[in-house]
């Protein structure tokens, strides 16, 4: 029989196989694997998608039909998580299988960072090329390119290429940031050489308006942060000048992405092929196409998780019209929680409405509460993964040690756990701890527990210090009993305090305090 594996982020891993016991897979063997066709792999990646914004998750003011598919028709992780609440450290935890926190320079990346993965180190598609994969990514990159000084002008290395993906077609960092344009394999798509680009970080260039200085030319208006260079009508973050014909159009940014990846799927159909799938909805700035503009209700924030939806659905069109939906494994999750107000005045406070992005979860984006980095959390491949809840501890980098295990590689990391039964929906095991982050700061989740060390926070501000979860005290929630964390139990129980305490301690040992937790002993 042919297999095409699919990793959409939809964590679609649960049911690849009858495995019996942890680590084993479908093939037996690296040898056996050999000599067999490999399924097709696909991650989705969303960016900013809260626990509560699908309506397979508790959602009731918004419809996502397509996602929904997906996640009733697969495992459906109630306890799956990114391993940051924001968006660069997760994608490195993501890729390389590490936790983020090991690396000091995996923080939310400039458009001008370096590289952040080295090129010798083991990630996802790196270890799927070696099985003879062919390796793809289309969308949202933002974990750094070149070795720091990048010139735009030029062939831009090291990149995507150079850690395991044999095509790439991204954006360098997000969508609020410049620069704004699209890369294809290293090179600035429809770069006009007497227009060169120039890019900063620190200082706009003369004669540039900015969102600061000309309001008047903006038609998004910035709330914070976001006051810098204007594409499109929209202020970002950092300095631009130049490569005008190679800026892209943020409507119609969603559109473009689906058109690649939908080529790339055509293109290597044959197969074995890994796509890394990276949505920048609904991540600011949310720019829906006009044919999504009024659609949810919510304003551009409802407007473009819709949009979102219907990209799956037409991305998976193109896997069944292509006949590889049966042999496809699909794993779709998103990078961290949803945040409302993140730099611009677009509606998504006031016209919320009865919408919970954060479902029961406390918390959002950047915060150490549930809602930072419990996430959607899906594994989808037809015929092979029965629909089923599971309640299983599991982080996406458990990704890359368990499609290994399912492949017959012997390339693995020492934090990512085999985790290809659970994917498979064929076990309840999941991990028994897990570090979390949000912003430097670590916690542990263990079995129902949840420990969050004592932070004193950057911001002077008490209210944002809680809504982030930082606090001088120790806090200790039994997730089971108290998934909304109001009940801060490290009082009441300190055995258990001592024990996650010793727990972390083991785990984590001095990153804490570079990470600003107060003292442990």
């Amino acid at each position: 029989m042919k297999y095409t594996l699919i990793v959409v982020v939809v964590f679609v891993l649960t049911q690849l196989v009858s495995c019996s016991g942890k680590g084993s897979n479908e093939f037996g063997n690296a040898e056996e694997a050999a000599n067999l066709k490999k399924p097709n792999l696909v991650i989705i990646y969303m960016d900013d998608l809260g626990y509560g914004d699908l309506s397979a998750y508790g959602a009731t003011a918004i419809s996502t039909p397509n996602m929904d598919r997906l996640t009733n028709g697969g495992v459906r992780f109630t306890n799956g998580y990114a391993t940051s609440a924001t968006c660069t450290p997760s994608r490195y935890g993501l890729l390389t299988g590490s936790y983020p926190w090991r690396n000091k320079d995996a923080k939310i990346l400039p458009g001008t960072a370096p590289l952040l993965i080295g090129t010798d180190q083991l990630t996802i598609p790196k270890m799927l090329k070696n099985l003879g994969y062919h390796t793809g990514i289309v969308g949202k990159w933002h974990l750094g390119l070149g070795e720091g000084d990048v010139n735009w002008n030029e062939p831009i290395s090291p990149g995507p290429n150079e850690v395991g993906f044999d095509y790439s077609y991204i954006m360098a960092a997000t969508q609020d940031r410049v620069p704004t344009v699209y890369i294809e394999n290293g090179d600035v798509v429809n770069l006009d050489p007497n227009d060169p680009i120039e890019i900063s970080y620190d200082q706009n260039f003369e004669g540039e308006p900015t969102g600061k200085d000309n309001p008047e030319l903006t038609t998004m208006k910035w709330h914070h942060g976001h006051n810098n260079s204007i594409v499109n009508g929209i202020p970002r973050i950092g300095f631009m000048k130049g490569g005008e014909a190679a800026k892209w159009s943020d409507v119609d940014m969603a559109d473009h992405f689906l058109e690649k990846a939908q080529s790339y799927v055509k293109s290597h159909k044959d197969g074995p092929f890994f796509l890394y799938y990276a949505f920048q909805q609904p991540h600011v700035p949310r720019t829906p196409n006009p044919r999504f503009v009024g659609k949810s209700g919510m304003g551009p924030r409802g407007d473009v998780i819709l949009e979102a939806d219907w990209m799956v659905g037409e991305f998976m069109k193109t896997l069944e019209n292509e006949g590889l939906l049966e042999n496809t494994m699909i794993i779709f999750t998103s990078d961290n929680g949803p945040v409302l107000n993140d730099g611009y005045y677009d509606d998504a406070v006031e016209k919320l409405g009865d919408h919970t992005p954060a479902g029961p979860l406390r918390g959002g984006k950047y915060s150490l509460f549930e809602a930072g980095t419990r996430v959607p959390f899906f594994t989808y491949w037809k015929g092979k993964i029965e629909p089923k809840v599971s309640d299983a501890l599991v982080s996406q980098m458990d990704i890359l040690n368990s499609l290994s295990s399912f492949l017959g590689s012997n390339e693995t990391t020492k934090d990512g756990e085999d985790m290809i039964n659970v994917f498979m929906g064929e076990s309840q095991v999941g991990r028994e701890s897990l570090i979390l982050e949000a912003t430097s700061r670590t916690a542990l989740r263990k079995g129902d527990w949840l420990m969050i060390p004592p932070y004193q926070g950057p911001d002077k501000n008490k209210e944002v210090n809680i809504e982030l979860g930082n606090s001088s005290d120790y806090q200790l929630y039994n997730l089971k009993n108290d998934i909304g964390q109001k009940t801060n139990l490290a009082t009441s129980n300190e055995k258990k305090l001592k024990e996650l305490k010793n727990e972390y301690e083991s785990l984590v040992g001095d990153y804490h305090v570079a990470g600003g937790a107060l003292d442990l002993k």
